[in-house]
């Protein structure tokens, strides 16, 4: 309990309205930059390699380091963050908060919830295609249905069926793995952005201006890479791009209206249980993507990476590069 004064302590002597409301203002317009860059680079990148014979390839390691920055932005930044936020003393003297590790608890909800989305929006896809084959077969005399018959033609048609069905499938389930993702990182980015906005302690906020800028681009740069593989519209993209970049801005905001209104205490029990739990919901579904729809899927299941061992070396290399350059960011944020 005396760790508890002493923080407190600390605290009150850093807490100064008018200069974190100076330093949040500064920070929206930083983190709003950066966050465009960041998840603009790999979109724009993709578009310039695509049609070149280095395309491929190019995406596939854009890719893995967005794996290695998804996985180490889940179990390093938001993972630690959750559990410290549910072991407060506020918090962890208190039933049933004390009694079981509910951090670890919704995260696995969180990663079987993204399981269940995943399988949920398969099942719906591979149905929806299959019915449609069914459906909508052209209806031929049955003459014209010996005659096609009789040839190589049918072969060749069924082939070409089945080539477009599996890539289509697999275009979608890119797509779907880029909105899911997506989703759990606005979870997180909200997190920071309004737990930023209430808070009223400049010596927490000023490191964490720098901190979050880099925090964003190398981010945007992981759910960058996934959105350019994807092969979305650019009007999709383009809102992709946005939401992303305006989520934490918009938090800080929400935060600071609070506060304002409300006089909401960031470091209140009730404001620590919501981000631990919000937290441990993001980073299971962080977790679950990174290492089931990304690095699963591409290391174990991508003829390409497969085919060439010095790609596949590549590969591993630009996802422990991106696990190490978000990692790096947790001395400070």
């Amino acid at each position: 309990m005396g760790g508890c004064v002493g923080d407190t302590g600390r605290t009150l002597g850093c807490r100064n309205s008018e200069a974190a409301a100076h330093l949040k203002f500064i920070s929206i317009f930083v983190i709003f930059f950066t966050s465009v860059v960041g998840i603009s680079l790999p979109v724009v990148l993709a578009r310039y390699f695509q049609g070149k014979p280095s395309y491929d390839k190019a995406i596939l390691l854009i890719k893995c380091f967005a794996a290695g920055v998804i996985l180490s932005t889940s179990l390093v930044h938001v993972l630690p963050d959750a559990y410290d936020a549910l072991s407060d003393c506020q918090v962890a003297s208190r039933h049933p908060w004390k009694d079981f590790p509910f951090a670890g608890l919704v995260t696995l909800i969180g990663a079987l919830l993204a399981l269940l989305v995943d399988i949920t929006a398969s099942a719906h896809v591979e149905h929806s295609h299959s019915h449609s084959k069914d459906s909508y077969l052209p209806v031929g005399t049955r003459e014209e249905e010996v005659s096609v018959k009789k040839g190589n033609e049918l072969a060749k048609i069924e082939s070409g069926e089945t080539r477009d069905k599996g890539e289509d499938l697999i275009r979608l389930k890119q797509k779907l793995v880029s909105q899911v993702l997506e989703i759990g990182i606005i979870f997180h980015s909200v997190i920071i952005g309004v737990t930023m906005g209430m808070s009223q302690n400049q010596c927490t906020i000023r490191p964490l201006v720098a901190a979050l800028a880099f925090h964003q681009i190398f981010e945007g740069m992981g759910l960058g890479g996934c959105i350019a593989q994807a092969g979305f519209s650019f009007g999709t993209v383009a809102y992709m791009c946005f939401m992303f970049s305006v989520t934490t801005p918009m938090g800080i905001v929400l935060g600071m209206i609070v506060f304002a209104v409300t006089g909401y205490d960031d470091s209140s029990p009730n404001a620590l249980i919501m981000e631990g739990l919000l937290g441990s919901l993001s980073s299971g579904i962080l977790i679950f993507m990174g290492l089931v729809d990304l690095i699963a899927v591409d290391f174990f299941h991508n003829k390409l990476m497969n085919s060439q061992t010095w790609l596949k070396k590549a590969s591993f290399i630009a996802l422990a590069l991106g696990s190490t350059s978000m990692s790096v960011l947790a001395l400070w944020a």
